[in-house]
């Protein structure tokens, strides 16, 4: 039996820490650690509330519109306000460019590199992989910079910066658009699809978002594609059988006007998707480093108190539960949910699993393309885009949910005397990388990395890393 701490992670966004017992070269134990606290959430305390649309977008400089979208919403829930389509619709599109630029940073610039690491320099294809892939020199990294930058021009047409936009309001964006933006839009969108279509997929997006199972997958694994030089290593290094966790998967869905979502909202567990009742959240801080409560609290009545003594914690980070049960977010989790026969067929054949995790963020980004196309088509430039309440906020509750790349983000809002009485986030890392609750519960990182390789003399075990990323953590939004 031996311990070994991994960490600090490079190519992370932010902070962590995962504590491993090992024995007979695999991990028997793990304890997920997030060691920075922040503190967002008492910083909000006694505030206008307004002011949540200045400070949580300061949260994270990846998935800042997010953050802004769930603020924006709790404040819409407390005035009762409405958005007009147009102001959905540019939301939905400014927060689509974040995801897909998510995604595909994940992909080229923390996930891909790894492949390109000494360790592997014996596999066939490593030269391959180290020249395309290799952190900050590949030739891969350069040109998807380049479309990742132009791609964000629509960001910056849409909501004057990124991050930390200020467009994004309760009732809907300040930003509208005239005629001939639309066709500046279109013409970035259709940009990326150029580059996704001829370098990452080579294949159409149409094409690829048709797939039913691994099989047609299998299919477009000749093809001279970045997503067929991750594929043709996945299973040989048998990512398909690595990281996995509960098998129980959580989204809030994405609302595409008149009621109908985009991605549907649900939870999935015991192999059926069930409605979901987010009344059944909780927050359990029993192993983290915060003053206990006498039991795990709903989020409108939740606290965020640090501990001033070692209360026998071990994170930062709460342990989010749904039912009293830990889920996994993300975009795996969205497409199941979802019911894209893709995924659905992945999950029964392996599971969540590194494999899986990766393919169903990309082809997240291969089905957004499209919708964006389609949101943007939608807009019509003569109409409002923004409801504008009357007066201040009146005493009440709210809270706003949103599919973050990274999974299920929400904040929740009560309005007291004209101020933030409480508010409470918790973020897709909270929910992947919580550490265990009450009843020695792990949380889904915790029991993803049980039984993982660990090769002799490894002092970061590279299929450790490989687990990590698969989840895309972003441990600056976790512990807020």
């Amino acid at each position: 039996m031996s311990k070994l701490i991994v960490g600090p992670f490079n190519r992370v966004e932010g902070d962590l820490k995962v504590n491993l017992t090992i024995k007979n070269d695999t991990v028997q134990r793990a304890e997920v650690v997030s060691p920075l606290y922040r503190g967002f959430e008492q910083t909000l305390q006694g505030r206008d509330p307004s002011d949540a649309l200045i400070y949580v977008p300061r949260i994270c400089g990846i998935c800042s519109i997010s953050q802004s979208i769930a603020a924006a919403r709790a404040l819409a829930a407390v005035q009762n306000l409405t958005v007009p389509h147009n102001g959905l619709y540019s939301q939905n599109i400014i927060l689509a460019a974040e995801n897909a630029a998510d995604h595909l940073t994940h992909f080229y610039m923390f996930f891909m590199p790894d492949f390109a690491r000494e360790i592997y320099q014996d596999e066939p294809w490593h030269d391959k992989i180290h020249t395309r892939f290799r952190a900050l020199r590949g030739t891969a990294g350069k040109e998807f910079l380049k479309a990742r930058a132009e791609f964000f021009h629509l960001v910056g047409l849409m909501g004057g910066k990124w991050p930390h936009t200020l467009s994004l309001q309760p009732g809907g964006v300040t930003r509208a658009l005239e005629k001939q933006e639309l066709f500046k839009l279109k013409a970035i969108v259709a940009a990326m699809r150029h580059f996704l279509e001829q370098t990452l997929f080579a294949c159409s997006l149409e094409e690829f978002n048709s797939l039913k199972n691994e099989t047609e997958l299998e299919n477009l694994a000749e093809r001279n594609g970045d997503f067929q030089s991750f594929y043709r290593i996945s299973k040989p290094l048998n990512l398909h059988k690595l990281g996995r966790a509960y098998d129980r998967f959580m989204s809030y869905g994405v609302e595409n006007g008149n009621k109908a979502q985009f991605f549907k909202a649900g939870l999935f567990q015991n192999e059926t998707i069930e409605q979901l009742n987010t009344a059944l959240i909780t927050e359990d801080v029993s192993h983290s480093w915060m003053r206990h409560a006498t039991k795990p609290l709903h989020p409108f009545d939740g606290q965020t108190l640090p501990a001033s003594e070692d209360n026998g914690g071990y994170s930062w980070c709460k342990a989010p539960r749904m039912d009293g049960q830990p889920v996994e977010v993300g975009a795996l989790a969205r497409h199941l949910i979802n019911r894209h026969p893709l995924i659905e067929d992945l999950i029964a054949q392996y599971g969540g699993t590194v494999h899986t995790r990766v393919i169903a963020r990309l082809l997240e980004v291969s089905l957004l393309l499209p919708q964006m196309e389609d949101w943007i088509e939608q807009i019509i430039p003569t109409e409002t885009f923004c409801h504008h309440p009357e007066g201040g906020y009146e005493d009440g509750e709210g809270f706003g949910l949103v599919e973050a790349a990274r999974g299920s983000l929400g904040h929740w809002l009560k309005v007291k005397n004209g101020q933030i009485a409480n508010y409470q986030i918790i973020a897709p890392t909270t929910w992947n990388f919580s550490p265990r609750d009450q009843n020695e519960i792990m949380g889904p990182l915790e029991k993803a990395l049980l039984s993982t390789p660990v090769r002799e003399g490894e002092t970061e075990p590279v299929a450790v890393q490989h687990i990590v990323r698969s989840f895309d953590p972003c441990m600056v939004c976790t512990v807020h």
